[in-house]
This record gives structure tokens, C-alpha cells and sequence, in this order.
């Protein structure tokens, strides 16, 4: 069976040899060259990110945007006349057994000049390294066939889990480095470079995570950056997408509903379960608010993660997150991995059926953390989220809700 598998990659790298020879440009450098001068041209340009839920879109990533959106972010810094338009082609729970099995829906017949593409994390947990990296060597191949440039990149590290161990991940990596060199695929070493970022800084490593395998869009941003490095040739700080800005909509589900004169179901942790619903009426005074209460009783951030697990079957309309300054934690790790739960939570799956606002607290109006650190690092994870957020102190909340509010009603002026 190894024999007849190593075979298949043999004959897919002939098979692409014999593309070449006949006249097609096959050459990994040379069609990515193609793409560079497409966008730098200004020329139309289709790329499809090709991969699963740490490529789709997902409550990992706040639900509305991942590092495909930041991939064309960061290209557009690159060449500033690019017209992109930028496909998402991931699904969660994707091996490439199924990659290859929608290669023609998905990607092929979008008719892209570029294919993104990562896989590896459901492979790794499914079957030996071998089929993957046959399948990852026919998924190059019919991109090729269909005219794309195609970019491989590795699985990016994880925390060790029995599923996906990281010595695993480090040979389904290897597999990757293999195709790219065989097939001369342009490669983008995530695995190798996270692990790098992790050695030199496990706290900033883990606050790119949103649990034990996925990114959050910390991570997002982070892969985002790695892959239009590797195509233009500019460094990570060249094509930094630190100033990107989450979706300024932080509350349109609420006031779409609200403006129909619609009930609005808001789950909220103290005091905002009472001050939310007061600061909205002051601009919707007939409004029809039903309020559940998200215990904080006893101020441990785990607790909250265990009740947000109910925040999905209740079917809000606006959750409102707001995790004491006092929290207690079992140390910096478990403070991380518990608020990215808290937050995980609060989503949808997919999509944004409903509005989520984090509030930050402040070290005004006499709060205080009991680890000063844990200030910092609840800002980072809530911008891992990609979400718009309030810090308590710095605003009057009715005021904020009205310049939300007037934006708002901006966005939908014609």
C-alpha cells in the first residue's frame, strides 16, 4: 500500500511534468509572477483560499471575516492598484480527501488566478501522512490544470492534544515541504514559524489562539501576513495588519430589530443586564427588551465559560459580555484559555445571527485587576474576536449606543 501511494505522487508529479512540456506554464514561481503582475497591473485578480475551518469562517475568528479578508488586506498594502476579489473555499472538518471531492465547485470552476491552500489538521487526526500528501500533490495538480498559481501552506502549531499532537503536525508539515519542493510550489511554513513565535513567546503565541487548534483573527492576521509576504516578497512588518480595524457594526442586529419594532433578547453579565436595557430606551423609548442574567456570582472566569455553553440555545439577540476586573483565575494561562472560552461562546457557530459586545474594564472608577497583566490581555483577546468593544469608564454608555446608533443609520443611507 506505501508503495502504490508513494506511486500516486510519483504520477502526479508526471503528470504536471507533462503539462509543462506540451506548453503549459506549470512553474510555481513563474505563475505566481503572473499573479504579481496581474495585481500590480491593476488587472482583475480571483484567489481562493482552500482549506477548513482554520481557513473558513468561524466563531474562532469573531464569524464574519478570516485571513482570507486579512490575505487581501495585506496585498492591497502590498499593491496598492490590486483589484481582488478574495473567495473563502473553507469548510470545517475538511480533510483533503474532501477537498478533492469539491475541488470543481469550490475552486476550479471560480476560475481563480491563485490558490491559497491549507490543510492538514482533520488529515493529521484521520489517517497516515502518506495520502496526504498524494492528495495535497492532486490538489496542485488541478489547480495547475485549471490555469491557477497555487501557494502551499503547512498546518500552523497547536496545543498538544491526543488528536493533533505537534510531532504529528511536524510530519504532515514535512509532507507539505516535500510536494512544494517536488512540484517547485511556492511554500508558506506556518507550522515552522509558529513554533518559532511560540519558543520565543508562549504567552503572545497563545493569545493568536481561540482554543487548542484554531487561530483566533490574532492568528488570522498572523497567517494573513506570512502568505503576502511570501507572494510579494515584503517583510511581516512591510505588510503589518496590526491597524485593521474590526467591523464598526457593533450593534446592527439590535437596531435593525429595534427600528421594526421588533422584542430584542439581550443576555448580559452585571451591571449591564440593568444599564444596557436603560441606555438602549433612551434612544428606542417603546422598546420591547427581554434581559436574561449571566451569572458572574463568583467572579471565576471558568464559570463564566460554563454558562456561556446555555448562550447558544437561548437564541439572543445581544450578548453582552463584561468580565469583572476581579475575576479569579487559576494563573495567566487558564485566564486566557477561559476568556477565549467566554467569547467562543457568545458567537454563533458561523455567521453573526446576533450582536456581541464585549466590555472591557477599566482601572477607572476604582477597579482594579487583581493581576494588572490580565488588563492587557483581555484587550488582546477581544480583538481576537474582531468585534467592536466598549470599555467601561471611557464613555457615557447611552452616548456611545447614540454614536453607534447615528453611524448606523449612515451606513444604510443610500
Amino acid at each position: 500500500m506505501r508503495y502504490l501511494l508513494s506511486s500516486c505522487v510519483v504520477l502526479a508529479v508526471a503528470a504536471i511534468a507533462h503539462c509543462s512540456a506540451s506548453g503549459q506554464d506549470t512553474s510555481g514561481q513563474g505563475s505566481l509572477n503572473q499573479v504579481k503582475s496581474r495585481m500590480a497591473a491593476g488587472m482583475p485578480t480571483r484567489i481562493v483560499c482552500f482549506g477548513d475551518s482554520i481557513t473558513g469562517v468561524y466563531y474562532h475568528s469573531g464569524s464574519q471575516r478570516a485571513w482570507c479578508d486579512m490575505l487581501g488586506i495585506a496585498l492591497r498594502k502590498a499593491y496598492p492598484r490590486a483589484k481582488l476579489e478574495m473567495i473563502n473555499a473553507g469548510i470545517s472538518g475538511h480533510t483533503t480527501v474532501q477537498a478533492l471531492a469539491r475541488i470543481n465547485k469550490d475552486v476550479v470552476d471560480r476560475k481563480p488566478h491563485l490558490v491559497v491552500v491549507k490543510f492538514g489538521m482533520n488529515d493529521v487526526a484521520r489517517g497516515p501522512v502518506e495520502p496526504f500528501k498524494t492528495n495535497t500533490a492532486l490538489i496542485v495538480k488541478r489547480c495547475r490544470d485549471s490555469g491557477a498559481a497555487v501557494v502551499l501552506c503547512t498546518p500552523n502549531s497547536v496545543f498538544d492534544n491526543a488528536a493533533r499532537p505537534n510531532a504529528k503536525l511536524a510530519m504532515f508539515s514535512q509532507a507539505v515541504r516535500a510536494v512544494a519542493r517536488d512540484l517547485d510550489v511556492p511554500l508558506v511554513d506556518l507550522f515552522e514559524h509558529w513554533q518559532k513565535l511560540r519558543k520565543n513567546n508562549e504567552i503572545a503565541w497563545s493569545l493568536m489562539m481561540s482554543d487548542a487548534i484554531h487561530p483566533n483573527m490574532n492568528g488570522h492576521r498572523r497567517i494573513a501576513e506570512s502568505v503576502a509576504s511570501r507572494i510579494s516578497k515584503k517583510t511581516i512588518a512591510e505588510l503589518s495588519l496590526a491597524d485593521v480595524q474590526p467591523p464598526q457594526d457593533a450593534l446592527r442586529h439590535t437596531f435593525q430589530r429595534l427600528s421594526q419594532q421588533q422584542p430584542v433578547h439581550i443576555i448580559a453579565m452585571k451591571p449591564y443586564d440593568r444599564d444596557f436595557p436603560l441606555a438602549l430606551r433612551q434612544h428606542f423609548p417603546k422598546a420591547e427588551l427581554k434581559v436574561t442574567l449571566w451569572s458572574t456570582k463568583n467572579l471565576s472566569v471558568d464559570a463564566y465559560a460554563e454558562w456561556a455553553k446555555r448562550i447558544r440555545s437561548l437564541k439572543p439577540d445581544l450578548v453582552v459580555v463584561a468580565v469583572p476586573a476581579v475575576s479569579r483565575s487559576n494563573g495567566t494561562d487558564a485566564y486566557i484559555r477561559n476568556y477565549e472560552w467566554v467569547l467562543n461562546h457568545s458567537f454563533a457557530f458561523s455567521g453573526r445571527p446576533w450582536d456581541v459586545l464585549p466590555i472591557l474594564p477599566s482601572t477607572e472608577d476604582g477597579m482594579s485587576f487583581e493581576n494588572h497583566e490580565y488588563q492587557s490581555i483581555a484587550s488582546q483577546i477581544v480583538r481576537g474576536k474582531d468585534v467592536v468593544s466598549f470599555r467601561a469608564g471611557k464613555h457615557v454608555l447611552a452616548d456611545w449606543i447614540g454614536q453607534q446608533k447615528r453611524a448606523w443609520e449612515q451606513r444604510r443611507t443610500p
